[in-house]
């Protein structure tokens, strides 16, 4: 009997920085699996583009799609269902077709949860089992109001974290807590203009820094989204969810300023495997992703 050949790939632009070709590879090599992963960079506006391939994956030609910037929100009327989790913070980043039905969901969510536990192990248990905190975990400070932060504004606040979203368009980021705060069972978070005057007045007791825009993403490795003269508070621990380069502008700056730092890469690694159970039915072996991207 022939064995299947998965052809999964990543829809969004730019893609040079990407590292999901080397990660899900390394995926289907840990199980043996034949398959391949491609890069699907279609522009901001080229609806044919979208068209021709959701067209492919719901003819069965592709078995799954990872979406990233500037599509997890702008693919969401394409599509024919999505997950709780996506429906909720209005973001996707995981297409798979079912019955000829285009499906949308949200790795992200539950890969930055997972992740998050490596540096602050006593946080409760998976969001999947709908568990959150019974006393506020903490203060956090989230950078950025676009799919990205979504999931991290989600994830934290679902379970008990004191979240304070910070953008340069407060329009935007009020928009985004307005739709959290709808959501049952989470803990309400907050928006603030990300600009030093405002922002000093949020870290007082602040655990968590969590970067969720693309500044310092290659090829811009020399932007940081911090604004300059703020003070980083010293006890916190900076994530920053950009992995290409993975000592970001932003996490230097903080390290400097002694602060503990995490890339995303381990973001990154936890969706990546996630979404790849969905299309697959099988688990990879993390460590075999690791070390792929860990060798680029």
């Amino acid at each position: 009997m022939q064995r299947k050949f998965y052809r999964i790939g990543l829809l969004g632009y730019p893609l040079t920085h990407s590292c999901s070709p080397q990660l899900h590879a390394a995926a289907l090599r840990s199980l043996n699996l034949p398959g391949e992963y491609r890069l699907y960079p279609i522009a901001p506006g080229d609806q044919a583009g979208l068209v021709q391939l959701f067209t492919r994956l719901r003819a069965g030609e592709l078995d799954g799609l990872n979406v990233t910037i500037p599509y997890k929100q702008a693919v969401i009327p394409w599509l024919d269902e999505i997950s709780p989790i996506a429906q909720n913070i209005g973001a996707v980043n995981t297409i798979y077709a079912r019955d000829g039905r285009l499906v949308g969901g949200n790795t992200d969510v539950p890969g930055f949860w997972a992740d998050l536990g490596k540096y602050f192990p006593t946080h409760p248990g998976s969001l999947g089992a709908g568990n959150r905190a019974a006393e506020a975990q903490g203060k956090a400070l989230v950078l950025g109001a676009g799919g990205a932060a979504r999931a991290v504004v989600y994830a934290l606040a679902m379970h008990g974290w004191h979240v304070t979203l910070a953008a340069r368009r407060l329009d935007q980021a009020k928009k985004l807590v307005s739709t959290l705060t709808q959501v049952p069972g989470i803990f309400p978070p907050a928006s603030a203009l990300l600009e030093p005057g405002v922002l000093a007045s949020c870290l007082d007791g602040t655990r968590l820094i969590v970067n969720a825009t693309p500044l310092g993403m290659a090829p811009d490795v020399d932007r940081s989204p911090w604004p300059a003269g703020l003070p980083f508070l010293r006890m916190a621990c900076c994530y920053d969810l950009v992995y290409n380069p993975r000592a970001t502008l932003l996490l230097r700056q903080a390290g400097t300023a002694g602060l503990s730092t995490a890339s995303g890469l381990g973001m990154l690694v936890e969706q990546a495997a996630l979404s790849f159970e969905i299309w697959t039915g099988y688990s990879p072996i993390r460590e075999a992703m690791w070390a792929a991207v860990e060798a680029i």
